[in-house]
């Protein structure tokens, strides 16, 4: 797993041989931070690429086919996205995509790696410019700690985290689940990643019970997400009586979107058959 010198190529290699690569121009960065290994490369297609314990984050040309997914669904689903709580995204990415909607009076985006953040200002402009608007409040902390604490209540709640193995995990516990459902208000919303689909689906699965011993109703859906091992997944948590399989059109048609189609929202829920079986438990 990662970069290879010889090849000038970095490949992340995920379960059973399975690899997504990229050819390098140069190695930009390298650094052990309090939490993770950081890595930055110049691609020769996708612009910069961040790395993290050897894992893609995101490729500068494309990246809004994750974050575009992430945000906007939920976003558009909630009536009234008028306070929203990230989870994670570091890189500024979810956070440039909620700012978006004029309802929003409030984003908190709570990061435990200060060093993803200050990276992603001086090297790539993926936020541009969400770091400075005055409705964003960043707070660098365990967002655990910050769910288990805060005292705040949120319509939307979005977690940017990385894949459901290893340290994430804790992010798709029940004991975590149950934290966000606390604090969101009557009517709210929950979306994390969840992983590849195909590379993933025991995680996935894991997850989506998990989520349904807390939410009211959990959904799935899937998207191509350029450098991921696609069909990525993605699960929702509903408090109260939002329906997600509905977007405001209106609203919708405010924002600059380039993958992410509120025009086509049913086409997110297909899933592979087996998947939606299993996911089913038919």
């Amino acid at each position: 797993m990662g970069f290879n010198r010889e090849d000038n190529a970095f490949i992340e290699w995920y379960p059973r041989g399975y690899g997504v690569g990229f050819k390098v121009k140069e190695r930009i960065l390298e650094t052990q931070t309090k939490y993770q290994r950081l890595e930055l490369y110049e691609t020769e297609g996708f612009g910069k690429l961040l790395v993290l314990d050897g894992t893609v984050q995101l490729l500068e040309v494309g990246e809004g086919s994750y974050h575009e997914v992430l945000v906007h669904p939920v976003m558009l689903a909630h009536p009234h996205p008028r306070n929203v709580l990230i989870i994670g995204g570091g890189d500024g990415g979810t956070l440039r995509e909620v700012l978006k909607h004029e309802d929003v009076k409030r984003a908190v985006m709570v990061e435990i790696d200060e060093t993803v953040i200050e990276v992603s200002k001086l090297y790539m402009d993926v936020a541009k410019g969400a770091f400075d608007d005055p409705r964003a409040e960043v707070i660098v902390g365990d967002g655990v700690e910050y769910l288990r604490n805060t005292g705040d209540r949120f319509d939307v709640i979005i977690v940017d985290s990385t894949d459901p193995v290893g340290p994430a995990k804790l992010l798709f516990s029940e004991e975590f689940f149950e934290s966000a459902y606390n604090r969101l208000n009557d009517n709210g919303l929950y979306v994390t990643q969840a992983g590849s689909v195909y590379l993933f689906t025991n995680e996935l699965l894991d997850a989506y019970m998990a989520m349904g011993k807390v939410f009211d109703r959990v959904h799935y859906f899937s998207f191509p997400v350029i450098g991921y091992a696609s069909p990525w997944s993605f699960l929702v948590g509903v408090k109260g009586y939002v329906d997600f399989r509905k977007v405001d059109a209106e609203r919708a048609r405010k924002l600059d979107l380039y993958y992410y189609d509120p025009e086509r929202h049913e086409t997110l829920f297909q899933m592979p058959h087996y998947v939606r079986r299993l996911l089913e438990n038919e």
